[in-house]
């Protein structure tokens, strides 16, 4: 069977969310012919097609279920037929709770499943706990991918089957590689999601000690989330207004241009009371390729992309002090700078790309249709 005649679904909870920009690379950059299901745990949409549960159909669906002519409930019957009308030969799930909703239908199906993990799916406990530890889910994946060494670990001690097993961290879009940042400025940036593990109201607290200093110095904090209105409070508190902007939600483009005129990129990641955790970062793989050292935290994937004191400087959680320190030193040592953002891009080309990333997932796609 050639590679690319291969018919892939892949199957996500959202669609065209900005953080999610793995998802919109497998799309695009897989080889076969794929499908995109979204819309929940168990996707009711088929982009280019519409809704997989057709009007017409939901009624026929229910009587043949109360006529006990199938078990399934009238979504799952039709996420099914459309597997099999579109002749899908591998699914890739992506989170956790994602595949063990539809396995059962995978196996009726007879396609293979590969799980995709990436971060609090295989980190929060009552999310893990909600899924049975992904017991089924191990069982019955082909292969299941874990972004960062600590992600796999994790979820080898859950009961993964190291076989099936794969470490298969994200890349970068190839833009990010063709910037040239500007470090001779005074500005930090980060974006992200204003949420618990990013914590980024200790960046700003970081932050608050390097304007100390350096009274020039801008922070930029990109992107939306639960936590934004109390760091915005929290900047006002601090008299941090004129010093800290919070641009929202940033495009590719958009977000290109702020690294173009940084200094560095900074994240303050932190494992969450409830067990949230990073995968790896799609964003410090972003800046590293961009040329920007990267200020961050030792936690989850991070270190596996950032070696610090050579691409970046890394600091433990909570660690504010010592995240001050390390901004401290880039905007002193133009030097530092350089050589970091200059070995981050380098890194980043060599182990990280996207190429590397969209290959090794179509090796396991293969590898599934030749089983």
């Amino acid at each position: 069977m050639e590679h690319e005649k291969i018919r892939i679904a892949i199957v996500s909870p959202n669609q065209n969310v900005f953080s999610e920009t793995f998802i919109q690379a497998q799309k695009e950059g897989l080889q076969g012919k794929v499908y995109y299901y979204y819309g929940g745990d168990l996707p009711n949409q088929l982009e280019g097609y519409g809704k997989v549960l057709a009007k017409g159909k939901k009624r026929l669906y229910t009587i043949l279920r109360l006529l006990k002519i199938t078990d399934l409930k009238p979504n799952e019957l039709a996420f099914y037929n459309s597997l099999k009308r579109n002749k899908i030969q591998v699914v890739i799930a992506q989170y956790g709770f994602t595949a063990n909703r539809i396995i059962e239908i995978c196996k009726r199906a007879n396609v293979a499943l590969i799980t995709h993990f990436h971060g609090y799916d295989a980190a929060v406990n009552s999310v893990i706990e909600a899924n049975q530890n992904y017991q089924s889910v191990f069982k019955n994946s082909r292969y299941v991918i874990a972004v960062s060494q600590l992600m796999y670990e994790n979820l080898a001690v859950l009961g993964c089957p190291k076989e099936k097993l794969v470490y298969c961290p994200y890349g970068p879009h190839n833009d990010f590689l063709k910037v040239h940042a500007n470090l001779n400025t005074q500005v930090f940036v980060g974006i992200g999601r204003f949420v618990n593990k990013k914590a980024p109201y200790l960046t700003i607290l970081a932050f608050q000690k390097v304007v100390q200093s350096f009274p020039s110095a801008k922070l930029v904090l990109a992107g939306t989330g639960e936590l934004l209105e109390v760091c915005v409070n929290l900047v006002k508190q601090l008299g941090l207004d004129k010093k800290v902007s919070f641009p929202g939600i940033l495009s590719r483009e958009g977000f290109i241009e702020y690294l173009k005129h940084s200094i560095a990129f900074v994240q303050h990641s932190v494992t969450a009371l409830n067990g949230d955790q990073e995968g790896t970062p799609v964003a410090i793989l972003e800046a590293s390729a961009a040329g920007l050292p990267i200020i961050a935290t030792r936690h989850a994937g991070i270190p596996d992309v950032i070696i610090n004191n050579e691409t970046g400087i890394l600091v433990n959680e909570h660690d504010v002090e010592g995240m001050a320190n390390a901004m401290i030193s880039v905007l002193t040592n133009n030097e530092l700078a350089q050589r970091l953002g200059e070995n981050g891009k380098k890194r980043i080309q060599e182990s990280f790309s996207m190429k590397k990333y969209l290959e090794n997932i179509d090796e396991l796609v293969k590898q599934c249709c030749n089983e």
